[in-house]
C-alpha cells in the first residue's frame, strides 16, 4: 500500500480485473528434409515460396522437401520452419563435388560457369551458348545452351533475377549434370550476360573421398546440439510436423523400413513430449490397400493420438523434370490443416477439403477399400467425379476412442497452450481465494467465447464445459507447496463421419409408414 503523509487528492493505478486470454495459433508447420543448399539443421522460418528458393533452391529430382513445402503454401499454409539434414543432393550418391571444381571458372558477364566435376564431356570438351529465349520475354530472360562437342546436350530458359523461378543459379544447380554456374558480382549488380559461346576449360580430376551415409539419426538429431528433430524444441509455435524425405532416403536404399520406423517413432515422441504438436505420418510408395493397411497394423503399429497416416501418395507436376511426379502427402496435407484452421477453426475436422495443386493419385480408391483402411486409422485421399480431389479422413492412429478424431486432439492442443500463455500472470500471485476467483472468470470468459464459435458441444455454456478452482481443489495441503490447481472439463464438438438419412414411404393420410 502506498504511504500518504499530506492531505490531498491522489489518482493511484491498478490492475484491472480480467485479463483475457487469447487464442494460440495452430498453423505453423516444421519440415525436416533434404535441399541442395541452404544451412544445416538450423530451423529456418520461411513465410512463402520464394524465401523457401532463396534459402534452400528450387525443387530436386532427387528431394521431396521443396515439393512438400510448396504444396504447404499452396494449400494455405502461412509459416513454416524448414530444417535442412544430410548435406547437398550428391553427398549420399557420389564423392565428387558438385560446386564448382578447383580448376579455372569461365566468366559469362556477371557470373561464373564450369564444368563438373563428375559431369563426364564424351565427344569432346563442353562449350556454353547464350542466346535470347524461345519467345518474347522480359530483358534479364536467355537461353542457355550446353553443348558436349557439337552434341547438344542441355538447355535452359533462365533469367537473371535472383529470387525468380527460373533464376539461372538455382536451375542449373539443380538440373545440369555438365556444368555449374555461381555468382560472380553482387545480387543488385547481376545483369543478363551477353550472347556469346565459351569453352569451358575440362575440370580437374575428382578427389575420391568417404561421404558419410544418410542416416535415420540425421533425421532424429540431438536436443543438445539443436539437430534433426531437436532442433525444434525451441520454438514453441510450432504444432504440425513433417519429414516428406524419409521416403526419399528409403527409395534410394538409404534406410530401411526398420529405418523409417525408427525415424516416425522418433517424430511421435517428439510430438508427446511437446505436447502442442502433430506428425502427419507418410506411409511408404507404391504400396497398394493390403498392404498398406498391413504396414499400418503389422509393421508400424503405431498407436498415438499425436500422429495422423494418408495415403495414398499425391500426383503433382514437377517443374524440375516437366512431368507429372508422385509424392508423398504430408506437406499438402499440412497446408489443408492450416487453411481449415484459418477459414473455419481448429475445432473443425480438415476433411472433405480439395487437394490444391494434385493431378491426380498414385492409387484411385474405391469405397469398399477405404471400409478397410479408415477403422484402423488410415486416411484416404480420393478423387470424385465433379468435386476433385479431397482429403476423406480425419482420424489419428490411437486406439482409445476418446482420441479418435484429429480436430479432437489438436483442439485440446490449442485449448492448453492458449490457458498456458494467458495464465502466466497467476505465477506468484497471493494464493487465495480471491485468486481462484479471478482465475475461473478469466478462463470461463475464454470457453464462452469458444463455445460460440461453435467450438464446444452444448446447447448452453453450462452443458459445454465446467471451471472449478476453489477450496475443494486447492486443500491446505497444496496452498502449503505452493500449487494453484483448477479443474477444466470441456465437450468437443466431433465430426459428422457418418451421416445416415432413414427414409420411409409415407402410404397416405392415415400416418403409417412403410419402411424402405
Amino acid at each position: 500500500m502506498p504511504t500518504y503523509l499530506s492531505p490531498g487528492v491522489y489518482v493511484e493505478e491498478v490492475a484491472g480485473g480480467s485479463r483475457p486470454i487469447e487464442g494460440v495459433g495452430t498453423s505453423v508447420a516444421a519440415f525436416v528434409g533434404l535441399a541442395p543448399t541452404g544451412p544445416l539443421n538450423e530451423p529456418t522460418l520461411v513465410t512463402n515460396w520464394s524465401q523457401y528458393v532463396a534459402a534452400f533452391g528450387e525443387f530436386t529430382e532427387e528431394y521431396y522437401l521443396a515439393h512438400s513445402v510448396y504444396g504447404f503454401f499452396n494449400n494455405g499454409g502461412s509459416a513454416a520452419y524448414v530444417v535442412r539434414v544430410g548435406g547437398g543432393p550428391t553427398a549420399a550418391r557420389t564423392s565428387a563435388p558438385r560446386a564448382l571444381p578447383d580448376g579455372e571458372p569461365t566468366q559469362l558477364g556477371t557470373f561464373r560457369v564450369a564444368a563438373l566435376g563428375n559431369g563426364g564431356a564424351r565427344n569432346g570438351g563442353l562449350t556454353v551458348e547464350v542466346g535470347d529465349p524461345t519467345g518474347e520475354g522480359p530483358d534479364d530472360r536467355f537461353t542457355l545452351i550446353v553443348k558436349d562437342g557439337d552434341t547438344v546436350a542441355e538447355s535452359f530458359d533462365v533469367s537473371a533475377r535472383k529470387g525468380g523461378r527460373n533464376y539461372v543459379v538455382a536451375q542449373v544447380r539443380q538440373r545440369s549434370k555438365l556444368i555449374t554456374v555461381d555468382e560472380a558480382a553482387p545480387a543488385a549488380q547481376l545483369a543478363r550476360p551477353a550472347n556469346q559461346s565459351l569453352s569451358l576449360p575440362s575440370p580437374p580430376a575428382p578427389v575420391l573421398t568417404a561421404v558419410a551415409p544418410l542416416s535415420s539419426g540425421q533425421f532424429l538429431g540431438d536436443s543438445a546440439e539443436r539437430t534433426g528433430f531437436g532442433g525444434l524444441e525451441a520454438i514453441d509455435e510450432i504444432s504440425m510436423v513433417a519429414v516428406p524425405d524419409l521416403m526419399a532416403a528409403y527409395e534410394r536404399g538409404a534406410i530401411d523400413l526398420d529405418g523409417v520406423k525408427a525415424v516416425q517413432l522418433g517424430m511421435i515422441a517428439h510430438c508427446e513430449q511437446m505436447g502442442d504438436r502433430m506428425a502427419l505420418l507418410d506411409p511408404p510408395p507404391g504400396l497398394n490397400v493390403k498392404q498398406v493397411r498391413q504396414w499400418r497394423q503389422e509393421t508400424a503399429g503405431y498407436d498415438t493420438p499425436y500422429g495422423a497416416v494418408y495415403y495414398p501418395w499425391l500426383k503433382v507436376f514437377d517443374p524440375a523434370g516437366g512431368q507429372q511426379r508422385i509424392v508423398p502427402p504430408s506437406g499438402h496435407l499440412a497446408g489443408i490443416w492450416a487453411r481449415n484452421d484459418s477459414e473455419r477453426g481448429v475445432h473443425k475436422a480438415p476433411a472433405n477439403e480439395v487437394v490444391r495443386g494434385a493431378v491426380d493419385l498414385e492409387l484411385q480408391l474405391t469405397r469398399n477399400e477405404q471400409d478397410l483402411l479408415n477403422p484402423v486409422g488410415v486416411n484416404c485421399i480420393r478423387a470424385f467425379a465433379g468435386r476433385g480431389i479431397r482429403v476423406w479422413g480425419a482420424r489419428t492412429v490411437a486406439s482409445d476412442p476418446a482420441w479418435r478424431y484429429l480436430n479432437v486432439r489438436r483442439y485440446f492442443n490449442y485449448v492448453e497452450e492458449s490457458i498456458l500463455i494467458g495464465t502466466q500472470w497467476v505465477v506468484f500471485e497471493p494464493n487465495d481465494e480471491a485468486l481462484w476467483a479471478r482465475i475461473r472468470r478469466n478462463i470461463s470468459a475464454f470457453l464462452v467465447n469458444e463455445w460460440r464459435a461453435g467450438a464446444l458441444f452444448g446447447s448452453r455454456p453450462e452443458d459445454a464445459f465446467y471451471v472449478k478452482c476453489d477450496a475443494e481443489t486447492n486443500t491446505p495441503e497444496s496452498v502449503d507447496a505452493g500449487r494453484v490447481v483448477c479443474e477444466v472439463g470441456i465437450a468437443p464438438v466431433k465430426p459428422a463421419e457418418f451421416v445416415v438419412f432413414r427414409l420411409a414411404q409415407f402410404s397416405g393420410g392415415a400416418g403409417e409408414l412403410t419402411s424402405l
